[in-house]
């Protein structure tokens, strides 16, 4: 193995900083003279992205940069599994190694504090328990093939609105029990090899140049030893990003040679005014990573693409990531002996993977909806397509615009923009959505396939409402009243408005489920598989009920300054966090999702324990989960903890396990919490403490589906 580290005293002052700045859009500099490559990068959080060329944002025309499309974040945390997180991981580092990547930009666990937040389908969760538990297994996976995870975007980065200079005002509380627990468990327990600097200031400084976020708390309290890197163009300050930001600056634009941490930063030094030993650090951090990731090793993991295993993979995350939302009279599953089935719905049809911004993926393939129905039932089936409703966005939609530089969302409020609804798509809408309503009657089953796309699920901007686009409910309450056989499946990265879910019998919310996401749908809707995914966030009544739209906290203004200025007023009061503590209904709640299957728990116990030490065990909860229903399934137990402490919700995810269980089979489940799972925080003391009182907890299988509730207090340490 090569021993870079040994290598720092050998090198220049212009080659220390040749290591620390991009020598292409998605590599660093290296020192050919001492052997050292570049590191080579690549999005994203699904799959390894198409390859560009080396000073320019247009694809070289390699014709061997298609690989496996994983489905997104949201999906995978919806599985509430850690280990087909792990396995996420494993597809996620081998495709990368397979491309001769070094970091892959992965994952992407900011919270979803807005449900309008355009970029919260590569995000996860809006807890950080469910975040962090996901994202440490993934991690795992990734850097078991020799690459690096860079764990994104650290931190409060929250709104795509304005991201690349809104300024974030958040309490100490909740910035440690909110918002950098999950960057805590990726970057210590997970032990991430590198981190990504967010766009948003916070503090007075941009993240990637503020000394709290990157020096105090990354470097200082958490002891991380890992490499800091920069989103693309995030630095802005050559003198306070050396001092106590990132360690390698990447960005935009070709003229790698005069980014901040690159000439500038060399006269800085030359000048006196930054110690070499700054650079130093950066630079022994770098050459670490270099160690860590085998480079230069004859046995370093080589890597693969698109293989039976990995395919295998995203299909089984697709079928546990889609939640069966409601499925009254038994609507599901459906029999595969039914022979006249209609398809409403431009997302039947629709791929996604090329869209979303950095997340967008050159898949090998892709298996539409209306594919896999093909695929699963074979020729007896009649299967038809009709549209329902018109994409009037179509060029967003494609990414046939600059997406970085026009909105996606059309907006119909100008005098303009209601002339063209009028006049242009109101007669089509009606036309389709007449067309879907007179055929409906025609068939055995119908089956709407909606939701949004890439030109609202998308990078950069945040959309305008929760309400479905294209005039999409009125085709969904049009067809519940002209056939009793209606299936509601949703495609989207984030909460949506149901004003329609009383009138229709099924509805199944599906994430971007990956390259096989198709004939993973089909296999759910006809019962080979059972499905099992929990809502990892809240699916509220209408956007005015959301935390942010109460406290009028997004998407900030500019009152204080010249750029645009959010105060997190909600606190710690985000998510079902809110909902609970307000005691708000909800359309579905945050970890709600049905089966085909029925279960029950059996003979619930809690027992309290010493404990000395913060990792050491204080609270075991165990029962026996039944499946009393007629097949197999999977059940997520959720453990939900009442702290007695007045600024806390009235209940918080703590853990969480995910059971497998055949028909009639019963299973003992304990889930454990130690001392520090209790712990809040104290901006007073700068620490974590055990508050003294009476505690609440609640099991269940979802946030408001409580199956035991008890209360207990933590035994004193002797």
């Amino acid at each position: 193995m090569k021993h870079y580290s040994s290598l720092l005293t050998e090198l220049t002052l212009e080659e220390k900083i040749a290591l620390i700045h991009a020598s292409g859009l998605f590599q660093s500099g290296g020192v050919p003279r001492l052997g050292i490559p570049p590191l080579k990068m690549s999005d994203g959080p699904s799959g390894v992205r198409q390859e560009f060329q080396n000073d320019a944002w247009i694809p070289d025309g390699n014709n061997m940069d298609a690989v496996s499309w994983l489905p997104s974040n949201t999906c995978l945390c919806s599985t509430w599994n850690r280990n087909l997180a792990r396995k996420f991981g494993e597809v996620l580092g081998e495709e990368a190694r397979g491309r001769g990547k070094d970091i892959i930009l992965a994952p992407g666990i900011n919270i979803k504090r807005t449900p309008l937040c355009g970029r919260n389908f590569e995000y996860m969760s809006e807890d950080p328990v469910l975040t962090g538990e996901l994202a440490v297994p993934l991690i795992g996976g990734i850097q078991e093939y020799d690459v690096a995870a860079c764990v994104k975007h650290f931190a409060l980065n929250n709104q795509e609105l304005d991201r690349l200079s809104v300024e974030v005002e958040v309490d100490e509380k909740t910035l440690y029990e909110l918002y950098l627990p999950a960057f805590y468990a990726a970057a210590v327990t997970g032990g991430a090899h590198s981190i990504m600097g967010a766009y948003n200031r916070y503090d007075g400084d941009f993240c990637c140049e503020g000394q709290k976020l990157l020096f105090t708390i990354l470097r200082d309290k958490w002891g991380y030893d890992g490499v800091t890197i920069s989103d693309w163009g995030a630095v802005h300050d050559t003198e306070k990003t050396a001092l106590h930001g990132v360690d390698i600056e990447m960005s935009i634009t070709p003229d790698f040679d005069d980014y901040k941490m690159a000439k500038p930063l060399l006269r800085a030094v030359e000048d006196g005014k930054i110690s070499e030993e700054v650079i130093d650090e950066k630079v022994s951090r770098i050459l670490s990573l270099y160690e860590r990731l085998h480079i230069g090793d004859e046995n370093r993991t080589r890597g693969s693409i698109n293989t039976p295993k990995h395919r295998q993979i995203i299909q089984e995350i697709a079928e546990e990531g889609a939640i069966l939302l409601k499925n009254e009279r038994e609507q599901l599953p459906l029999s595969k002996d039914t022979k006249r089935i209609l398809v409403v719905g431009d997302n039947a049809k629709r791929t996604h993977a090329a869209g979303g911004g950095s997340a967008e993926i050159k898949a090998l393939y892709e298996i539409t909806p209306m594919l896999g129905l093909r695929m699963l039932l074979g020729g007896e089936a009649v299967i038809d397509w009709l549209a329902g409703y018109y994409i009037d966005n179509e060029e967003h939609v494609k990414g046939e615009v600059d997406w970085q530089s026009i909105s996606l969302e059309v907006d119909y409020s100008t005098a303009e923009g209601k002339d063209k609804l009028e006049q242009e798509i109101i007669p089509v809408r009606n036309k389709l959505l007449r067309e879907a309503v007179e055929a409906a009657p025609d068939y055995d089953e119908v089956i709407f396939v909606g939701g949004l796309n890439h030109a609202f699920d998308v990078e950069g901007f945040d959309r305008m409402s929760l309400t479905l686009p294209y005039g999409q409910n009125e085709v969904i309450e049009a067809l519940a009243e002209a056939t009793p056989h209606l299936t509601v499946v949703l495609i989207n990265g984030g909460a949506l408005e149901m004003p329609w879910a009383d009138k229709v019998s099924a509805i199944i919310q599906t994430s971007y489920n990956g390259m096989d996401g198709g004939f993973a749908l089909a296999r759910i809707l006809f019962g080979d598989v059972n499905p099992s995914g929990k809502l990892a966030e809240t699916y509220p009544l209408c956007l005015a009920d959301t935390p942010t739209e109460h406290y009028q906290s997004y998407p900030g203004d500019f009152s204080k300054t010249e750029h645009r200025y959010t105060v997190y007023k909600e606190r710690l009061l985000v998510g079902y966090r809110y909902y609970t503590t307000k005691q708000i209904p909800v359309r579905f709640p945050f970890g709600h999702g049905l089966s085909y299957t029925d279960f029950s728990l059996l003979g619930t116990t809690h027992e309290v324990h010493a404990a000395t030490a913060d990792d050491e065990p204080v609270l075991t909860v165990t029962t026996t989960l039944a499946n009393t229903g007629r097949c197999a399934g999977k059940e997520t137990l959720q453990l939900y903890i009442g702290i007695p402490e007045e600024e806390q919700p009235v209940k918080v995810l703590k853990q969480f396990e995910k059971v497998s269980l055949s028909a009639g089979e019963e299973k003992e489940v304990s889930l454990t919490l130690c001392q520090r799972d209790l712990m809040v925080y104290s901006a007073a003391t700068g620490s974590f403490s055990l508050p003294a009182g009476e505690y609440r907890l609640y099991l269940g299988t979802s946030v408001e589906e409580i199956c035991y509730e008890a209360t207990f207090s933590p035994i004193a340490e002797s």
